[in-house]
């Protein structure tokens, strides 16, 4: 069978050619948009009527609410507010985001679409604040699989001054990441944590797993505050077991290797501060990626509304 997608016959992909028909201009793009946004016709971000009078004789604003006269646009209250982009730029922007596997490093991104590197990074983390609950706004109801991994250059490639510094051997001078996949509905969620203890990982798994549920874990000790709640299985990785029935965590570790994947392909560093947002765009892209790619960027966009970030908060310490 002919796939149109990369690895997923069943979806549709979409090219750049056809990206590019689809919106020829910023009226079109606008358009597409304000569907997803106001599906139902145009209500006010600021009062929620529906008294609404469309094409408004202002500058940036093309709505302006009736009942409490205040002007608007599809990009008020959404990660899309003040931006001098056009809302063409933003479209190009989330499809490129969409359809990388490995993600888009901002160097790239900027070229891609004409703008500066500093816009272009400022831009695609505005883009990953949209994939802020993807998967993750549930609790998962199991079979479960938990699992943690370090973020971080490989120690050889490291300068020997620098080696010096990093007491100690394996994840020593890393950032950890936590993850929990849902094999009932293939859904993952994952986040940055300042430790792997138990409170860290074994809380992280608890907020996100109903009791009861059946959790599959390596035999890491931060687990066993898992036992009283659910029920837990573990595969023990240090003596070469890595599946026992249906106890394994390879659904997690495949997650796991395409953000690194990412991590040394792609973005070549991730700062800690940002991490989460890293990690949240590679869960967020993985979580929809049965979907259609135009379902893909119609998702991303409806993830945009209620979420702001301005670039002083982004490089605040």
């Amino acid at each position: 069978m002919a796939q149109s997608a990369p690895g997923k016959h069943h979806r549709k992909g979409l090219s750049l050619v056809e990206v590019a028909r689809m919106f020829p201009n910023e009226e079109a793009a606008r358009k597409w948009v304000e569907q997803i946004r106001w599906p139902n016709g145009p209500h006010c971000p600021h009062c929620g009527s529906t008294n609404i009078q469309c094409d408004a004789r202002h500058k940036t604003m093309s709505h302006r609410c009736r009942s409490c006269r205040k002007f608007f646009s599809v990009r008020t209250g959404t990660v899309m507010q003040s931006s001098k982009l056009s809302i063409q730029t933003w479209v190009l922007a989330v499809y490129l985001l969409n359809t990388e596997l490995k993600g888009r490093a901002s160097m790239k991104l900027h070229r891609d679409i004409g703008v500066t590197q500093k816009t272009a990074w400022h831009l695609a983390h505005r883009i990953r604040e949209s994939w802020e609950k993807s998967g993750g706004t549930g609790m998962f109801g199991g079979p479960v699989e938990a699992d943690e991994t370090y973020i971080g250059g490989k120690r050889k490639n490291m300068p020997r001054w620098k080696r010096k510094e990093l007491k100690g051997r394996g994840p020593v001078g890393k950032a950890a990441v936590v993850g929990a996949k849902d094999r009932e509905t293939g859904q993952i969620v994952a986040r940055h944590v300042e430790n792997t203890g138990a409170m860290q990982v074994a809380g992280f798994v608890a907020n996100k797993t109903k009791p009861g549920a059946t959790v599959y874990t390596d035999e890491a000790l931060a687990y066993n505050m898992l036992d009283d709640w659910y029920e837990h299985e573990s595969v023990k990785h240090s003596v070469g077991e890595y599946v026992r029935g249906m106890a394994h965590t390879n659904g997690i570790e495949s997650f796991w290797s395409m953000l690194k994947r990412g991590y040394q392909g792609t973005y070549h560093w991730m700062s800690e501060k940002h991490l989460d947002r890293y990690v949240r765009e590679f869960a967020g892209r993985h979580n929809v990626r049965n979907s259609d790619t135009m379902d893909q960027m119609a998702a991303t966009v409806a993830g945009m509304v209620g979420k702001r970030l301005r670039y002083a908060d982004l490089i605040a310490e």
